[in-house]
């Protein structure tokens, strides 16, 4: 446990662009390939629920559970004022939540601190599994987290590093289509109890200018994110 405490308070090298741009179109393959996406898309429906339930706390709400399902949807229950500013705080989480999940780990991956990551990921895992409220949301978040950890405990320094850069691209990439798709759902008359539809009825703002707030808010955090890992020229 030394070593791992050691590796985790030190910095690892920085990855070569050659890595960096390898993790980045791998992420994006998981993302474009349709079949691989409907995968790949409940590390999305994760971290756009444990937004939501972290904002929640945050707010002084009461959180009840979180469930995730199989279609890659999820909801997330809370308890208190059913209105105001603590809960449109909560339903403005969970669109920009993963990109912006993604950008800390940027933040920290550019100061060499891999390792960290990935035992900062497993702990909000291990706190997310106590509001898991049935058992295929039990089950991903138990095989996200069991990867997680071997690649934490077993891997290399490399595969390590080459694994946070991957997951950081993924968020970053994954939160603008996941925008897309609230949109094209809702255009084809789904999507009516989304979190956008949601903010009309409370706000009175249209549902549309709250997509295209998340979408901006997910491409701003892609835009800054492609800074920060180092793949522009100085």
């Amino acid at each position: 446990m030394g070593e791992v405490w050691d590796n985790i308070t030190t910095t690892q090298p920085d990855p070569s662009v050659t890595v960096v741009i390898g993790t980045a179109v791998v992420a994006l393959l998981l993302i474009a390939w349709r079949p691989i996406w409907r995968q790949t898309r409940q590390v999305v429906t994760i971290a756009h629920e444990g937004a939501h339930g972290l904002i929640a706390l945050l707010v002084g709400r009461q959180l009840a559970g979180i469930r995730l399902h199989s279609d890659t949807s999820g909801v997330t229950v809370s308890r208190g004022k059913p209105d105001g500013a603590g809960m449109i705080a909560v339903l403005l989480a969970g669109y920009p939540g993963p990109a912006l999940f993604g950008l800390g780990a940027a933040f920290v991956l550019g100061r060499g601190y891999a390792v960290a990551l990935l035992w900062g990921l497993l702990l909000a895992l291990l706190l997310l599994l106590l509001q898991i409220r049935n058992l295929f949301g039990l089950w991903s978040v138990v095989a996200f987290g069991a990867l997680v950890f071997a690649v934490s405990w077993w891997g290399s320094e490399q595969v390590q590093s080459g694994f946070a850069q991957l997951l950081t691209w993924f968020l970053l990439l994954a939160a603008p289509r996941a925008v897309l798709e609230l949109q094209r759902s809702r255009r084809y008359g789904g999507g009516r109890s989304s979190d956008a539809d949601q903010l009309r009825r409370m706000t009175g703002v249209p549902a549309i200018l709250w997509v295209g707030f998340f979408g901006i808010v997910t491409l701003a955090c892609l835009a800054l994110g492609v800074v920060w890992s180092g793949v522009l020229p100085d």
